[in-house]
């Protein structure tokens, strides 16, 4: 079903509630690149009114006709009720293509207002793409999605903006940067002290392994944008924290599958960041000319000459490096994987978004400790609700997520830290199983 409207929106930009950076680029109203020169207007300019933009009409359209807009040459959001093509874009969004090709034809207004801080902005974004939106008589969300459900879990997320359970505390992670800061003087002090033997190298390879990992922790929180209220902020702290390293992929051919799950804990763990993330990134960075990349990677190997080359030259400095690579690299694997490996996986389900992210993740139980190994990602389902939220608010949010479970009937899985640890070794075993029969049973 489709119908014309007339377009009261335009040039005034209250299109959505919702958030997202801007990027300068310009479109016509079908979301694909302007094609020459002439008519060229701005998004900035159009969502601002200050330029004549002519009146257009805008089509109504049914969920039927919209979940046809499902592809990847073909893709359509809904959006608070109205709807976007956004083909001719997806390619230009920051967060990558494929997310919004996987809610192409589908609501997609709950991950669009968790994923986005800036809730102007977007404004600038969409408005070029606006097509039309639904017709009265439709629901706002597909119809095998539960409305009483999706209208909780928005009151939620409403009654915890009031709260301002997404707004920083900027002593909590001030603190925490200081606790890097201290654990690498006291690295340095105790080598400048006493030298660098080994029972002294090792000692201090354990409080650099730490730093490193709370460093992560931190770089983590920069990156969901919980920290500054201005995304450049946050990502400009995130290079800084991280020296901005940026990930490639390999693929291994030849690997027996069916024992991946014993091996990993040897080989595979320990590997994981000097080896799959550090060193094979630096070689796509060099490849591809890289260079902001290069120099944000190159600032952190500088530090660590001018502090410990010294005491261990440079030779002796980069083993210190890929040393404590090798021990930070199974603790963060383990706190990361162990809410996301053992938790169900099946294809595309179109579930609403509460439903999608309790399905698949799941909680560590909390404790001063385990908040403070896991950089709180022991609260893996509130921080997939809301990853713009900073981490310290998350014990506030449990309990009230945990209420709209169980009144909508859906499990709440929290376990302690060990059987979440023994669950991945399960979960890779699995997996494992199903390698083993894909490579050598079919």
């Amino acid at each position: 079903m489709t119908t014309k409207l007339e377009d009261k929106h335009a040039g005034n930009g209250d299109l959505v509630g919702e958030g997202q950076p801007y990027l300068g680029e310009k479109y016509q109203a079908n979301g694909k690149p302007v094609a020459n020169g002439r008519g060229e207007i701005s998004v900035k300019q159009e969502a601002n009114g200050k330029c004549g933009v002519p009146r257009k009409s805008l089509n109504m359209y049914s969920w039927q006709e919209i979940q046809k807009h499902n592809q990847k040459a073909d893709q359509w959001l809904v959006i608070n009720r109205k709807v976007y093509d956004v083909t001719g874009w997806a390619n230009k969004h920051p967060g990558g293509s494929r997310i919004l090709n996987h809610f192409a034809g589908e609501d997609a207004t709950d991950v669009f207002r968790a994923m986005h801080l800036d809730l102007d902005i977007v404004k600038l974004y969409l408005k070029p793409l606006l097509i039309g939106e639904l017709a009265p008589e439709e629901p706002s969300q597909e119809r095998n999605k539960s409305s009483q459900l999706v209208e909780d879990f928005r009151e939620l997320r409403r009654t915890l903006e009031a709260m301002n359970m997404f707004k920083a505390n900027p002593a909590f992670f001030f603190l925490h940067f200081v606790q890097v800061l201290i654990l690498e003087t006291l690295a340095w002090l105790i080598v400048w002290h006493f030298g660098s033997g080994w029972p002294v190298t090792i000692f201090i390879s354990c409080l650099l392994t730490i730093s490193q990992g709370q460093s992560s922790y931190l770089q983590h929180d920069l990156g969901h944008l919980s920290i500054f209220t201005k995304s450049k902020w946050n990502h400009l702290m995130q290079k800084l924290m991280m020296s901005h390293c940026k990930f490639g992929k390999m693929k291994i051919k030849y690997i027996d599958y069916e024992k991946q799950h014993l091996y990993f804990y040897m080989v595979g763990l320990p590997l994981l960041m000097p080896v799959y993330f550090n060193l094979e990134s630096m070689k796509v960075m060099c490849l591809q000319r890289y260079w902001e990349d290069i120099a944000w990677v190159s600032s952190f190997y500088i530090r660590h000459f001018i502090t410990f080359g010294p005491f261990y030259g440079i030779f002796g400095t980069i083993l210190l490096i890929y040393l404590v690579k090798f021990l930070e690299s199974p603790w963060v694997t383990y706190v990361t994987q162990m809410s996301h490996i053992p938790m169900r996986m099946s294809k595309e389900e179109n579930r609403d978004w509460l439903s999608a992210q309790v399905l698949t993740t799941c909680n560590v139980e909390q404790s001063i400790f385990n908040d403070w190994f896991t950089g709180h990602l022991n609260f893996q389902i509130e921080h997939h609700l809301f990853p713009t939220m900073p981490r310290h608010n998350y014990h506030k949010v449990a309990p009230l997520v945990r209420s709209l479970c169980a009144k909508h009937g859906l499990q709440y899985v929290n376990k302690p830290m060990l059987e979440a640890f023994g669950d991945i070794v399960r979960a890779l075993k699995k997996s494992a199983a199903l390698w083993m029969d894909a490579y050598y049973e079919t």
